[in-house]
């Protein structure tokens, strides 16, 4: 059996790599959730942040990156809210859609960056700190605060504001929503333009924390969907919440039996749930 030591150390893993699963789901959630659309893209828009911060790197601050790639990826959202509104308006054709939009953006990146992994050097990477017998890197750590910011953020601004109420009701039944008022079509633009700024920020952090290359694209689609559908579609905080619980029950797994039991965890997790819990879905 591993150490306690070992444990606790895979615990905090856990916990730092289920935050980046929920920021990655985030944007997801919404666009599904709300506005039907099972966006593929995300994944290879969060990708183009971290290879866009990887580059500006050299002359701008990783954090200062985000002036840059968060205005321009809400702007991207809202083009191919356009888009997918006009040309594939049902959930399966945005599915094929977005999903030949990855592979082009995955084809960019490789013309641009080639397919080499490659890892953004930062000062922000020798951070770290001893908490008695654990360590905690910074950019983990910020990783899992600005997961739990925008997170927390969205779920208060879903809750508690106006526009939150309108976009519930636009997601329980458009027609009514629309005979009292509410914009729509404004409201799809600005979740899916957030949902794609919510994309640079989280690519951000992959470029922080682990290497780059344009085939990951696909491997960190499987655990991610699995978040956003164990959390619920359209929560904010619910991908968030899953991603600590198939972080951590990855981290475990790795420590007690083998690294190659790992990518199991987040398919067993949902099927459990759906054979337990299917009114959920």
């Amino acid at each position: 059996m591993p150490s306690v030591t070992l444990l606790g150390q895979s615990v905090l893993s856990g916990i730092f790599i289920g935050a980046l699963y929920g920021l990655l789901g985030l944007g997801l959630s919404l666009s599904w959730g709300m506005l039907r659309q099972v966006n593929l893209a995300h994944f290879a828009l969060a990708f183009l942040g971290g290879y866009i911060t990887f580059q500006l790197s050299g002359r701008l601050d990783p954090f200062v990156t985000l002036v840059v790639t968060v205005p321009l990826f809400f702007v991207a959202g809202m083009a191919l809210h356009w888009f997918l509104s006009r040309y594939a308006p049902d959930m399966l054709n945005t599915l094929l859609v977005t999903f030949g939009l990855t592979s082009i953006i995955e084809a960019g990146i490789q013309r641009i960056w080639t397919a080499d992994f490659m890892r953004m050097e930062s000062h922000y990477g020798d951070i770290r700190w001893k908490l008695g017998a654990f360590y905690v890197s910074f950019p983990d750590l910020v990783t899992l605060l600005l997961a739990m910011i925008l997170c927390g953020a969205m779920w208060a601004l879903i809750r508690f504001t106006d526009f939150g109420r309108a976009a519930r009701a636009m997601t329980e039944d458009a027609a009514m929503a629309a005979a009292f008022g509410v914009n729509e079509k404004r409201l799809g633009y600005v979740i899916s333009g957030l949902a794609a700024a919510f994309a640079a920020v989280a690519g951000m952090c992959l470029a922080l924390t682990h290497t780059l290359a344009p085939v990951q694209i696909y491997a960190w689609m499987g655990v991610v969907f699995a978040a956003v559908m164990i959390g619920g579609l359209g929560s904010a905080m619910g991908p968030l919440l899953a991603g600590f619980l198939i972080g951590v029950s990855e981290a475990l797994t790795m420590a007690v039996t083998a690294p190659t039991w790992a990518p199991l965890v987040s398919f067993t997790l949902l099927i459990a749930i759906i054979l337990f819990r299917p009114a959920r879905f």
